[in-house]
């Protein structure tokens, strides 16, 4: 008789690891308006060539090198990190740009309705079929991104973007499988060449402001790929000694910050229909959490049983 793997229990030093992952993520928007004057496409281009070289010198003290190297030689395997490399530009470049343009509400609303996002991938790539109670937190989902569209004047693109490259990115980096820092690195190599272009460029138009703007400048702008790379590996280390449960609740403590920041700190406007539209968003989040908890413990509880016997 065989036993399926017991699920990761929670532990002390995982839910720390995690926590740390995720205020990382949320006090992210401080970081990004101290880079100024660069613009979001330039901090971009540091964050991409610059997490690139950090995580090569993670990889290479971490022996992961010949692992690494294997990857350029699986043609299907780079064909989806260099879709996922594209997912995760676009990411971080709506990102960098509301939170650098006065959208750290908005950018914090795309991470609030990703995993809805997620499901909706699953149900038209993956043919899912969702529970009732997911169909439920879709819809109402929906509306409140209605009510917010209405509310804006336009569609909450910034938050549309987060989201659906977000979601996207992580269904490919499932398909392919990896580990966090060889696919992390694979895909900052395939988008490096296209930064270091366009840095170029911005030199010889005398727009860069690297390296033109004193020495504090030079050291934050090398410091988004150690702010990009350590909450990832926080969050590896964690990912191992967690349930899906508790992830599942963990990940909303990034974009309550940032909207407590947008509010707060960077003194962001909430209208009454603003606020109508964030709690339908978080009545909808609700909804989907409680109900994928109380599945994920049915499914363990099935499987419990099976094994007994």
């Amino acid at each position: 008789m065989t036993h399926a793997p017991a699920p990761p229990q929670n532990d002390g030093r995982g839910i720390t690891l995690g926590v740390a992952a995720y205020l990382c993520w949320g006090f992210f928007p401080l970081y990004w308006p101290l880079l100024e004057p660069a613009g979001a496409l330039e901090i971009l281009a540091h964050r991409i060539v610059w997490s690139l070289v950090f995580v090569l010198a993670l990889i290479a003290g971490t022996g992961r090198w010949r692992a690494f190297t294997a990857i350029a030689r699986q043609s299907r395997l780079m064909v989806a990190l260099t879709l996922a490399s594209i997912t995760i530009a676009l990411n971080w470049g709506g990102f960098i740009y509301g939170v650098t343009n006065g959208h750290v509400i908005e950018t914090s609303l795309g991470y609030f309705i990703n995993p809805l996002v997620t499901v909706l991938l699953g149900v038209f790539v993956l043919r899912e079929t969702l529970r009732p109670a997911q169909w439920v937190a879709v819809a109402i989902g929906g509306a409140a991104v209605v009510v917010l569209a209405v509310d804006y004047g336009r569609p909450p693109w910034v938050a549309l973007l987060v989201a659906f490259s977000f979601a996207t990115y992580g269904f490919l980096k499932k398909k392919a499988d990896l580990g966090t820092f060889e696919g992390l690195g694979m895909e900052t190599l395939i988008l490096a060449p296209f930064a270091l272009a366009f840095l170029v460029v911005l030199q010889l138009r005398g727009e860069l402001a690297f390296g033109h703007e004193g020495a504090g400048n030079v050291l934050l702008l090398v410091g988004t790929g150690v702010v990009t790379s350590i909450p990832l590996l926080l969050f590896g280390a964690a990912a191992t000694r967690l349930s899906l449960s508790t992830i599942g609740l963990l990940q909303y403590l990034g974009p309550v910050l940032q909207f407590v920041l947008g509010l707060l700190v960077f003194d962001e406007a909430m209208s009454a229909a603003r606020w109508a539209g964030f709690v339908l968003v978080w009545t909808a989040l609700v909804i989907f959490t409680v109900d994928a908890v109380r599945s994920r413990r049915q499914t363990l509880r099935v499987a419990a049983e099976s094994a007994a016997y």
